[in-house]
């Protein structure tokens, strides 16, 4: 599956154009985030990608296809849509919202049968909310009625999955299962996008990221490209810290907002090109991962210096270790793509901290 939109264009009716010549490529098994300040047209750039809005000029396409070419029922049969979750006007039972996902595939006049009410069950599971089965819409919280949304949109058994922040309203735990459930939904060949006030989130899980400002700007491609301190400064007028902090298991990057900046204070750090000695120590726990880890090793290759791996047979983990050469930013890039990696768990150690 491929999802493209190619040369959007969108103005709102006042005529100010918020969406300025957007290329935008997602393919399966891929998972892609969307970021910007408010007002930057996060929301809007959803509903014109997948024809709620009409682009001023441009086009999505669904594998090369123009989407207006197709049916609503056929395009829901490969698209599902969760939007952000509005406390429901009505007393609809959370089942039948969710059984609501499969509409696509038994028809408006025709009766759901066994499977459509197996995969209804299956979502609701997945997203730990079996407990709301019979509770009625208005009478659940706002977080509580955001699973019982993308359990509906997971009912559907999409191809692509869009989402439109799909962490609002939620605490911690249920923030922690929706970013899960989108990273094995991805690693299990499903496309899928969302929208996040997070960068950190989007930093963590997003293969690419698109990132959207109130001019019209935007920056699209590798989440490592996208989500830098000078992007974050120049989009959003915020001094902020990315670095990486350790826990027992793995690293994870973090985004740390220190200040709001003007306009006048928005300058590019120069970038340390100085090249360093680095060694990447690399644990991969589970087998089929190891075509996937060749595969970001080869788009990096010119960074290789050396690399030896030996199986761990007692544990059945590999242990890689890499030696490299580059400048920070290119050697922190290639650890956070392996971080996404399932399974796997990688550390750099540069030649100058030791």
């Amino acid at each position: 599956m491929k999802f493209t939109v190619e040369n959007g264009c969108f103005s709102y009716p006042t005529g100010r154009e918020v969406l300025k010549n957007i290329d935008f490529e997602l393919h399966s098994g891929e998972l892609a985030a969307i970021l910007g300040p408010n007002g930057a047209g996060k929301t809007t750039m959803l509903r014109c990608m997948l024809g709620f809005l009409s682009w001023k000029s441009g086009k999505s396409a669904l594998d090369g296809e123009d989407i207006r070419k197709w049916s609503r029922q056929k395009l829901w049969q490969k698209v599902a849509y969760v939007p952000q979750a509005k406390n429901a006007a009505h007393s609809m039972r959370v089942f039948d919202m969710v059984l609501l996902g499969r509409g696509s595939h038994f028809g408006m006049l025709s009766q759901p049968g066994k499977k459509d009410i197996e995969k209804a069950d299956e979502a609701m599971e997945r997203l730990g909310i079996t407990a709301l089965r019979d509770r009625s819409c208005d009478r659940i919280s706002g977080g509580e009625l955001q699973m019982v949304l993308i359990a509906r949109a997971l009912a559907a058994e999409p191809e692509l999955l869009v989402l439109d922040e799909p962490e609002s309203n939620l605490d911690f735990k249920n923030q922690l299962i929706i970013l899960d459930i989108l990273s094995e939904l991805a690693n299990e060949g499903m496309a899928c996008l969302f929208n996040t006030h997070y960068p950190a989130h989007a930093l963590r899980r997003a293969h690419k990221s698109l990132l959207l400002s109130k001019t019209g700007e935007h920056l699209f491609g590798a989440t490592e490209e996208v989500i830098t301190e000078e992007n974050i400064a120049k989009y959003f007028g915020v001094e902020a810290v990315i670095g990486q902090f350790e826990t027992k298991s793995r690293i994870l990057p973090d985004v740390i907002p220190i200040r709001i900046i003007d306009d006048t204070a928005k300058t590019e750090k120069a970038e340390d090109m100085t090249k360093k000695t680095a060694v990447l120590a690399v644990i991969m726990q589970g087998n089929g991962q190891a075509e996937k880890l060749n595969a970001v090793l080869h788009e990096h290759a010119s960074l290789v210096v050396g690399r030896f791996g030996m199986p761990f047979r007692e544990t059945g983990e590999a242990i890689i270790t890499l030696t490299l050469n580059g400048t920070a930013r290119e050697i922190d890039m290639l650890q956070a793509k392996i971080l996404r990696i399932p399974g796997a768990a990688a550390k750099a150690v540069y030649a100058d901290e030791l």
